[in-house]
């Protein structure tokens, strides 16, 4: 049996994760402010620890451990029965349908909290990550679908990167948003359920906020402090703002502070400073293992490159900074293949359709794939089946695609290593020692930003009351001046027009300190005294 200890109701959904199914669960425990993520593997799991999305402190209880067989079928009607009235409340009242930006939805425009469901190379392998993969180009189109599919979800984005799938969502239930977005999930890829709840973390409230503040600070990130992951984020703040988007008011916001502390963090540490991108560790790991899978030195050995987008620039970039002067570049468009090429001066590309990729692979020591395809361009059977490695030839295959380019069966032909991103875990490790100062110096300034956003987003609370105490002024005013308009008749309509501009500015003056008071976010038990007080500004 297994308890979940000193743990904030807010993090329940990381509870749910780690204890809400009988498998090998990789957990992404949501970490507290001025505290690392982790990553908590558990094995068989007690049943009724499910009951957790239910429990309204979001508590976890410890229970005996059940069969596998048993235990999911609990897993599934739980989840139901988390949801609750909620889910039933979604059903009797749908959002409607509309086109564009996405109003507010959910239990009768409720202000709803952020919640962050996803996997990455923490919790989920690659073959798992690029079942989920989503094209940039259609990011938000998948949000644009989530929402249709999904009511109890009013906003939502979507950030899918080599290394991380994350859907970043604000609901005001939490259980039933859950519920619907994995149901979402499992029917737009495939994916069992089992599976889905084996390898995704879920975050609510303070700790999905905190989440994707790490996230946009390269705290996350395989390689510490590497810089693509904050232009990713920074993708997903305009996709998701721009007008067939899908965030809305408090998403907006989130992600714009999340862009906005990225950038803090490395302006102000030096979590930046030495820091590695993926495409600079796939440079080093064949520089590491050139001497073991070709049997030479990683100088002098011929390299080819399929695809020509950022991560294919990146390494040309490092490559030439380890010495490599020629290189074989092959992607679809030749325009993009020349354009990339004429970047690098000092090393001579030659650029090559994706019809010389069999000849690429017979000839070359060391290809790299970083392509944007859909599906392998390097198989086994393909390898067998041209005789593209013989005669004792070695041949290294690094793909930092994902989806995967290259099969990992490749690795049973004889002579041919493959490597993939998650490979990349052992060339990085020796950089994180080093940064753990930088680390806690870059949380310290995270957990400013953290406070500050909660803070706004507890004054959403009050947005009704605010709106409810202007409307009930103004129909005051407007009846009180009715009251007296017949004793007004002989001043002019230039008269009126000041007398109503006065009487509104009354009005507007008056509610100034309650509205004022009501949007700070006091944190703190007042008495009836100070809080009139600071109603009135007294």
């Amino acid at each position: 049996p297994m308890a979940v200890h000193s743990m904030r109701p807010a993090c329940a959904l990381a509870a749910i994760a780690l204890l809400a199914w009988p498998a090998h669960i990789a957990a992404y425990a949501g970490a507290r402010p001025m505290g690392a993520s982790r990553v908590v593997a558990a094995g068989r799991t007690p049943r009724a620890a499910l009951s957790a999305l239910a429990a309204p402190d979001g508590s976890a209880v410890a229970m005996p451990a059940v069969d596998n067989a048993a235990a999911g079928t609990a897993a599934a009607a739980a989840v139901a029965a988390a949801a609750g009235t909620d889910a039933a409340e979604a059903k009797q009242a749908p959002a409607k349908k509309s086109g564009g930006k996405k109003k507010s939805r959910g239990a009768g425009g409720a202000a709803g909290q952020p919640l962050v469901i996803g996997l990455s190379h923490h919790t989920a392998t690659v073959e798992v990550r690029e079942k989920l993969a989503v094209a940039e180009a259609e990011w938000n189109n998948a949000s644009a679908a989530l929402l249709e599919a999904c009511p109890s979800v009013q906003e939502a984005a979507v950030l899918s990167t080599c290394n991380r799938f994350e859907l970043h969502l604000v609901a005001p239930e939490r259980n039933a948003a859950i519920r619907d977005v994995l149901a979402f999930l499992h029917e737009r890829s495939g994916v069992d359920m089992d599976t889905l709840w084996t390898n995704l973390f879920m975050l609510s409230g303070e700790d999905a906020v905190w989440h994707l503040l790490r996230v946009s600070a390269g705290l996350d990130s395989l390689v510490v402090g590497e810089g693509q992951i904050l232009s990713q984020v920074k993708a997903c703040f305009t996709h998701a703002t721009a007008k067939d988007g899908s965030a809305g008011k408090v998403l907006t916001r989130l992600l714009n502070v999340a862009v906005a502390a990225g950038k803090r963090v490395r302006s102000e540490t030096s979590i930046a400073k030495g820091a590695v991108s993926i495409s600079s560790a796939a440079a080093e790991l064949s520089d590491m293992r050139a001497k073991e899978a070709l049997g030479r030195p990683f100088d002098g050995t011929r390299i080819s490159i399929i695809g020509a987008g950022t991560m294919s620039r990146l390494l040309l970039t490092h490559l030439a900074s380890k010495g490599v002067t020629s290189a074989r570049l092959l992607n679809r468009g030749m325009e993009r293949s020349t354009e990339l090429a004429a970047q690098f001066p000092d090393v001579e590309v030659s650029c090559e359709p994706m019809e010389a990729l069999d000849d690429a692979l017979a000839t070359s020591d060391i290809v790299f794939t970083a392509s944007g395809a859909r599906h392998c361009l390097v198989t086994k059977d393909g390898l067998q089946s041209a005789n593209l490695v013989t005669d004792g030839r070695k041949l290294m295959l690094v793909d930092i695609a994902v989806p995967r380019n290259v099969e990992m069966e490749c690795n049973e032909v004889e002579g041919v290593s493959a490597y993939n991103v998650d490979d990349l875990k052992a060339v990085v490790a020796k950089n994180q020692a080093s940064r753990r100062r930088s680390v806690l110096e870059a949380e310290a300034l995270l957990g400013g930003e953290l406070a500050s956003f909660m803070s706004w987003q507890r004054t959403l609370d009050f947005v009704p009351v605010i709106g409810k105490m202007q409307a009930n002024a103004e129909e005051i005013r407007s009846a009180e001046l009715a009251k007296v308009s017949k004793k007004l008749g002989n001043l002019s309509d230039k008269e009126l027009e000041i007398v109503e501009r006065c009487t509104k500015s009354i009005i507007n003056k008056l509610l100034h300190s309650p509205m004022t008071y009501l949007r700070k976010d006091q944190g703190e038990q007042l008495t009836t005294r100070e809080i009139v007080e600071g109603l009135f500004d007294l």
